[in-house]
């Protein structure tokens, strides 16, 4: 008989029976999520020698063609200014991207794919999205809509939670 392969330890692991149903839930869906991102930070790097964050700013990028001022990609991307210009900086080495002065605003940079960059991204996107079909092909195309739905019915719910309620 085959054994089972033996999970590793993840956060899910804190939990157990006394806790509330809700933290068990938050637990393991954290743990589906680091999971997943793990397997994709490691397939982009060595698929394509790049990291999760260069990623997802060329990301940013292409849904952009026009560019994004640095603030505007720090916001978006949730990371600090300086992660930002780092970033940029090796990926401008790279010439996957550019730094334009913004004609509107003389202090801040317009950050734009180049030909290359958005040819290199186009390759990514679509291994990456094969890797995410992959790894959330346990579940049935049912399974996953109903998934879907209450995963929209809980983000519903959390945005509108007052954050200054005690809880």
């Amino acid at each position: 008989m085959k054994k089972a392969p033996q999970l590793q330890s993840d956060v899910e692991t804190r939990a157990h029976s006394e806790h509330a149903p809700a933290l068990r839930l938050w637990l393991r869906m954290l743990a589906c999520t680091n999971l997943i991102e793990a397997q994709i930070r490691s397939r982009l790097r060595s698929h394509f020698g790049i990291t999760l964050p260069r990623f997802d700013l060329m990301s940013q990028l292409e849904r952009s063609p026009e560019g994004l001022k640095m603030g505007e990609l720090s916001k978006r991307m949730m990371v600090t200014g300086g992660n930002v210009t780092g970033i940029t900086d090796q990926l401008v080495a790279e010439g996957l991207v550019v730094r334009e002065d913004n004609p509107k605003d003389r202090r801040a940079y317009i950050v734009k794919l180049t030909p290359d960059g958005r040819k290199t991204f186009r390759r990514m996107a679509e291994s990456h999205e094969k890797w995410i079909v992959e790894l959330l092909g346990g579940m049935g195309e049912k399974e996953r809509q109903q998934f879907y739905a209450l995963l929209a019915t809980l983000k519903t719910h959390a945005a509108t939670v007052s954050h200054g309620r005690p809880g």
